[in-house]
């Protein structure tokens, strides 16, 4: 198991739980999700999200998702807090993943949860 940034542990060699390992909690895949939709984002466009993610949440996984170069800041000397994030190029790869999630969700989640909905900005 090889620490990056003493961020990540790695559990495995396996392709699939590696990746889990850096987008298996919901606010990676959220911030993701905003980026891939709307393009830039800023702090606060995170923050302000309806699924309500914790400002202490944010920073660790905009500092994670950076390490990882899935994201970058537009204006790299100015603070996190008053940056906007877009997607790297390793980061824009995940649209189809994202994609199939969300094909996914509308099939067979319905019946649990009638309101679901899809963005057409993700296709």
């Amino acid at each position: 198991m090889t620490p990056i940034e003493n961020e990540i542990v790695w559990r495995s060699e396996c392709p699939i739980s590696s990746a889990l390992d850096v987008l298996g909690d919901k606010w990676s895949l959220l911030v993701i999700r905003d980026l891939v939709v709307h393009g830039t984002r800023t702090y606060s466009d995170f923050r302000d999200a309806p699924e309500g993610i914790a400002t202490n949440i944010l920073a660790t996984r905009l500092n994670l998702l950076s390490s990882l170069d899935l994201i970058e800041r537009v204006d790299p000397e100015r603070s996190a807090r008053g940056n906007a994030y877009r997607l790297t190029e390793r980061g824009a790869a995940l649209r189809p993943i994202l994609v199939e999630f969300l094909k996914w969700a509308q099939c067979h989640l319905v019946d649990m949860h009638p309101s679901i909905h899809g963005d057409a900005r993700i296709r």
